[in-house]
């Protein structure tokens, strides 16, 4: 290998590695409950650094970037006509905020399916969130039990980006399919299968002391779909019910009674603020249907577009809808074919014999999440375009496997005649 290889394989390398990081920095967030590390920024310098040695691997072998096709293409516009928002916002210093962080997480998108470029390194990626989400379950379990900052006076959270319990369910919910997964793959370590069930079985318990409807409707949902599709059934079925028991059996009174509550929605006043944000986000449509109010300013539209009785703004509290009230029916268009084109691509790659086990765990996550995310609404979230990049990267991976197993048809030559008796014999002479 030449001296210039030699530096452009390190550099991918060491970008895997600082993906790695950013990936186990997201959910453990030690800026946030360590002081010394609150000024380091790691999760901003480990995304900038995978992302900087990408680009520059690429440019130094003179390779174009792999924009991933319509998937990538989209999010580009996407976070381009949020940026471009600026124009017409109705909050514009919000609005450049926010254009700019969904530019970094398209970057984060797009060094993912650059580096993530073998079912080693997906694997390896995936198992650094579902170990580090350990972090974040013990911290909303721990805030539960000693009562610190509970929302509503009983709903758990934590730090940073979990500090809102539906976006913690959510950002938790999306890693048990990876873990169960992990703990059903055949021949892993059981040391490894044992840290992934204490990872799903924390997750689990951190999702109910969230009391989180959309959470628990999404984890059941994204279960249900790994058992289905799994190869291994019986024994996924037996994983799921075991959730299920200990979901039963450990779940608090109030987890059920906020549940209950999804029938008699009118008297919740949780529930209720939905509706009316739904509905917001249906009077913005029709006042500005193409371009919406600006990227980021939902809320600050509210006063405009919200009934009487909605005294107090809330996010638009469904992915889809925020979308709709802030960036209109292109910026739907353009987050539609990502969103779907990932989701797409996850479900392709569970067919691939070798990797499929962790495509149908992705898959299961991305429903879990979009289902969730008819609940919840957020479309600043790094986990949901990380999940999003890792099911682009899976499939990516599973069509270059496929193209190099396919059997090259090799043209074998027509065979010689005989020769012809009394030709050239032992003597030398002619017959």
């Amino acid at each position: 290998m030449v001296p210039g290889e030699q530096q452009g394989q390190r550099r991918d390398v060491l970008a895997f590695y600082a993906l790695t990081a950013f990936a186990a920095v997201m959910y453990a967030a030690p800026g946030e409950w360590i002081p010394a590390l609150a000024e380091l920024r790691l999760a901003l310098v480990t995304s900038v650094l995978a992302a900087g040695l990408m680009v520059m691997r690429r440019l130094g072998k003179a390779e174009p970037l792999y924009v991933d096709g319509s998937r990538g293409l989209a999010l580009i516009g996407f976070s381009t006509l949020a940026v471009a928002s600026l124009a017409w916002s109705l909050n514009p210093e919000v609005t450049q905020a926010t254009g700019v962080e969904l530019l970094k997480l398209t970057a984060i998108y797009l060094t993912i399916v650059n580096v993530i470029t073998s079912g080693k390194r997906l694997a390896v990626v995936c198992g650094a969130m579902v170990l580090a989400s350990v972090v974040t379950s013990i911290g909303v379990i721990n805030w539960y039990m000693v009562g610190e900052d509970l929302v509503e006076g009983f709903r758990a959270r934590w730090v940073g980006v979990y500090a809102d319990p539906n976006h913690m369910a959510m950002n938790i919910g999306l890693v048990v399919p990876l873990a169960v997964a992990f703990m059903a793959r055949k021949g892993s370590a059981w040391v490894w299968r044992l840290a992934c069930l204490v990872a799903a079985a924390l997750a689990v318990t951190a999702i109910v002391f969230s009391h989180s409807r959309g959470g628990f409707i999404g984890l059941s949902l994204a279960m249900g779909v790994w058992a289905v599709r799994e190869k291994r059934r019986m024994q996924a079925v037996v994983v799921g019910s075991l959730f299920v028991v200990g979901l039963l059996v450990f779940a608090p009174k109030s987890f059920w009674e906020r549940n209950e509550t999804v029938a008699t929605f009118h008297e919740d006043a949780s529930a209720m603020g939905r509706v009316y944000a739904w509905q917001v986000a249906s009077r913005i449509s029709l006042d500005r249907p193409l371009l919406g109010v600006g990227a980021g300013s939902f809320r600050y539209a509210w006063p405009l577009y919200a009934p009487p009785e909605a005294r107090r703004a809330y996010v638009a509290h469904n992915i889809f809808l925020d979308v709709i009230g802030e960036l209109g029916w292109v910026g739907l268009a353009f987050f539609l074919v990502f969103a779907g084109g990932s989701a797409g691509g996850a479900f392709a790659a569970s067919r691939n014999p070798e990797m499929g086990w962790l495509a149908r765990a992705l898959s299961a996550s991305m429903v879990g999440y979009l289902v969730c995310d008819l609940f919840s609404g957020y479309i600043l979230s790094a986990h949901c375009y990380v999940l999003f990049g890792l099911a682009a990267a899976a499939q990516r991976i599973a069509r270059a496997a496929e193209a190099s197993s396919s059997v090259a048809v090799v043209k074998v030559p027509a065979p010689r005649e005989p020769a012809v008796a009394g030709g050239w014999e032992g003597s030398g002479h002619a017959a």
